[in-house]
């Protein structure tokens, strides 16, 4: 992926955080997984920034929590006590979904529907980015 600046990064990483969700009230909300997906592409996208990548595990954990799956909130708020402790080490495990069926340690190749979400991501927000 080439260079982004940080305020193209956060543009993106914002579209995707609330992409799924920002249809009009009327329209029916896209299913779980698919938001899920767009999560765990935001999480990728801002991994490298701590704010960003708080911001992605934070979000991970309210929908976990409205969905009430105990297994993944635990997940999000063990990953949320790691993440400034990750960034300090500089070991992030890049790639890595941020979900709590995968270890938080290892990095991974993202599925390429994230990858494809995240470029998606950076094209609609170029122009406004600039």
């Amino acid at each position: 992926m080439a260079k982004i600046s940080p305020v193209h990064m956060r543009q993106a990483f914002d579209y995707l955080l609330n992409g799924p969700m920002n249809g009009p009230d009327s329209e029916p909300k896209p299913p779980l997984d698919i938001i899920w997906r767009w999560l765990e592409a935001a999480h990728v996208l801002g991994q490298a920034s701590l704010p960003l990548h708080l911001r992605a595990h934070t979000a991970m954990l309210h929908l976990a929590w409205a969905q009430g799956n105990g297994r993944e909130v635990m997940g999000q708020l063990l990953r949320l006590a790691l993440v400034p402790l990750g960034h300090l080490a500089k070991r992030l495990p890049a790639g890595n979904s941020g979900r709590a069926h995968v270890s938080a340690f290892n990095p991974m190749d993202p599925p390429a529907e994230v990858t494809a979400l995240i470029q998606q991501a950076l094209d609609e927000t170029r122009q406004t980015a600039s």
